[in-house]
């Protein structure tokens, strides 16, 4: 449990989930093998560019249609809180070009806040070619989301915040994490950070630790990235370990739905069990959507969980991030 000041932050009579990250725009376009082939990219892989012309490149070869979606996996997690209701608010870095203002336009339109710094660097796009057995290969461009720095990052950007949503992969720029994180728990928020990814893990091997003890209350991870975080490959002593220095801690397990921890004692949340999964972009994000949702709304554990595994299970039936309206009023009657 953290406090500021002596008070518990989780007293606070704000329910806003503010969220932090890199703001990329998802591209999106159904090809075929011999696309991929044809212009040199792996199926499944992802390449990092250092231009956003190596994608326009790319998007002069095809005249199927492109699918434009404000995207990252903090804005994923802000767009579903919004979409279930709750005050959501994201702070990132676009371009001034039309992709940025597409991203941002998109996000108003979802009633999220948004907190916006700007760039004459594009914004950042991730262009994701589906093939037709539902695999996403992937080119990536930073773009202007890289330029975000620590010196911009204050505590008045997290004012009112019930928790904040702190981007994993800020993890790889130590010094804009740190800024999130003091920022933040200076305003009084309960922190919320997704471990994102083992390479995360393996790479913050050096600082995580110190980082959770001091300054994250909500913990959340999937397998790979539990087992690198703590060396047990057994769900139970996995979560246990991650437990130890937060109020929260969350182990998900595919379709064996999910453990959460709260401080110390677990409690198992079934997975929603259905149709088999079309693609699982964005499927730990929208989880953590409907979790946060209901720990900001003063949910029990196990509602949480429950709306947290209906996101989760509802954006696996679509491709990419985004779940269609018909999803979202299915997984409203987990709140009613």
């Amino acid at each position: 449990m953290s406090f500021i000041e002596g008070v518990k932050m989780s007293e606070s009579k704000s329910t806003r989930i503010t969220g932090i990250g890199s703001a990329l725009v998802d591209l999106l376009i159904n090809e075929s093998d011999e696309f991929l082939k044809n212009i040199g990219k792996e199926k499944g892989g992802m390449t990092l560019v250092n231009s956003n012309k190596d994608i326009e490149d790319i998007l002069s070869k095809t005249d199927n249609k492109l699918e434009i979606v404000s995207g990252g996996a903090a804005c994923n997690t802000i767009v579903g809180v919004a979409k279930l209701g709750g005050d959501a608010k994201f702070i990132g870095m676009r371009g001034k070009d039309d992709y940025g203002k597409t991203y941002a336009e998109q996000l108003k339109n979802n009633n999220v806040k948004s907190d916006f710094f700007l760039s004459d660097t594009a914004t950042g796009q991730v262009l994701s070619i589906i093939t037709q057995d539902a695999q996403r290969s992937m080119i990536t461009f930073l773009g202007a989301s890289a330029e975000l720095s620590p010196e911009k990052i204050t505590p008045e950007m997290f004012k009112d915040t019930k928790i904040a949503v702190i981007e994993g992969y800020l993890l790889f720029n130590q010094d804009l994490m740190m800024a999130c994180l003091k920022a933040s728990k200076q305003a009084g928020s309960l922190i919320a950070l997704d471990l994102a990814s083992f390479e995360v893990v393996q790479a913050s091997k050096d600082i995580l630790d110190d980082i959770i003890e001091k300054y994250v209350d909500i913990l959340i991870a999937n397998e790979d990235e539990a087992e690198a975080y703590t060396n047990f490959s057994d769900e139970t002593k996995a979560i246990e370990k991650m437990s130890e220095n937060v109020e929260y801690a969350v182990l998900k397990v595919g379709e064996k739905g999910s453990l959460i921890s709260q401080n110390g004692k677990i409690i198992k949340i079934e997975s929603i069990k259905g149709a088999n999964a079309i693609d699982t972009t964005g499927a730990g994000d929208l989880w953590a959507a409907g979790f946060l949702f209901g720990l900001a709304n003063g949910y029990s554990i196990e509602k949480s969980g429950k709306i947290a595994s209906a996101c989760g299970f509802e954006v696996v039936q679509v491709i990419g991030a985004q779940i269609p309206d018909a999803g979202w009023e299915r997984v409203k009657k987990q709140i009613s």
